[in-house]
């Protein structure tokens, strides 16, 4: 029978105060601050002078991390944003959501979107894509949205006191002051410039994060998110969480035949979209949304969503992959459960048929390496 360890040898820290009701601290040392050399003055004599200083940060950045009492909080990462607003939502302008115990089912009760099922109640949040009012908004808060990545921001319209919730940009705060300038340049403005459209001057008091301009009034180079498409439409491109466009060529003065201005996503893809769309100066918020951990399943059917069964543990009946003796699908390529393949990307778009808006689409490896 196994025996517990006895510790033989006792320390003699321990043994002196064995008798004391109050064990006596032990002392610390700290680090003092050593202070660089100055050499600007050194530097100055010789007659250079010295570059300018970067702070090294590393690539790992603050992410909220819990200690581990329990196994689900374990490796629960979440990211700092003790800026949001803690209560309720404006409630004018949500609606509940419906719909939650279809889990993924059409009227006639099939399945047509798999991996749906429960999840939270929510409150659909009414999100001003288009943005046509102009004049001065001011931020009141900045909200979690459960139906989006980015955090969305409540605004409320200096001349008339009325409320909209726009998708908020990464730095935004409550207290900033965000106009549209989608109905044209106020006569403020243009009276300030001397009545004359000045470029540089115009970007300078307008191309502000969270303004809303059309564009052909963003300068080039300029990132942007919640890109329209049209002028009538809203925002379709760049909504989610730390997304971004940037502007690389707009309407040349020669050429007064040219409606649109061509935009570079992320993916690479260089599009084409009305200089009449609308365009929010910034990146959206909350961009380290894709470094969560949730760190537990439950918190996975929190989000509505259900578990997920590889095609490899099924049956043959099931799945292309299923069946067979161990591990093995068979030397086939992956492929969806209906046989469409499934890696890389497999294009559907006929080759007849091209996007007319794509200039320069995303680069695509179809499960191939890519040569760098």
């Amino acid at each position: 029978m196994l025996q517990p360890r006895l510790l033989l040898r006792q320390p003699r820290q321990r043994a002196a105060c064995k008798y004391l009701s109050i064990r006596q601290p032990i002392p610390r040392t700290y680090a003092t601050v050593v202070e660089p050399l100055k050499v600007e003055a050194s530097l100055a004599a010789v007659g250079f002078a010295q570059p300018p200083t970067t702070e090294k940060t590393s690539a790992a950045f603050a992410m909220r991390t819990y200690k581990p009492r329990t196994p689900g909080v374990r490796h629960l990462r979440r990211p700092i944003n003790d800026h949001l607003w803690k209560g309720r939502p404006f409630l004018p302008l949500t609606f509940p959501k419906k719909g939650h115990g279809k889990g993924g089912r059409n009227n006639s009760g099939r399945v047509t979107i798999r991996h749906r099922g429960g999840g939270h109640k929510r409150r659909i949040r009414t999100v001003d894509f288009t943005r046509m009012t102009p004049g001065r908004h001011t931020v009141e808060r900045i909200e979690h949205d459960p139906g989006r990545s980015a955090h969305i921001a409540l605004l409320n319209e200096e001349a008339t006191g009325r409320k909209s919730y726009i998708v908020a940009a990464d730095g935004m705060r409550a207290g900033d002051v965000v106009q549209s300038y989608r109905a044209g340049i106020p006569r403020d403005l243009l009276e300030s410039m001397g009545g004359v459209v000045d470029p540089g001057v115009l970007a300078a008091k307008t191309a502000w994060r969270g303004n809303c301009l059309p564009l052909h009034m963003v300068p080039v180079g300029t990132m942007v998110y919640c890109v329209g498409s049209s002028p009538v439409r809203g925002a379709v491109f760049c909504r989610s969480a730390g997304t971004f466009a940037t502007v690389i060529s707009k309407e040349d003065k020669t050429n007064a035949s040219n409606k649109w201005v061509q935009i570079r996503l992320q993916s690479g893809e260089i599009r084409k979209v009305s200089k009449d769309a609308c365009a929010t100066i910034g990146v959206a918020s909350n961009p380290h949304f894709q470094h969560r951990q949730l760190g537990k399943a439950g918190r996975k059917r929190w989000l509505n969503i259900r578990p997920t069964v590889r095609g490899l543990a099924m049956n043959a009946a099931d799945h292309p992959h299923g069946g067979g003796r161990g591990k093995s699908k068979g030397n086939v390529d992956p492929v969806s459960p209906w046989g469409m393949p499934a890696k890389g990307g497999y294009k559907t778009r006929k080759t007849r048929n091209p996007n007319k808006w794509v200039v320069t689409p995303r680069e695509r490896n179809h499960g191939k390496r890519r040569v760098k």
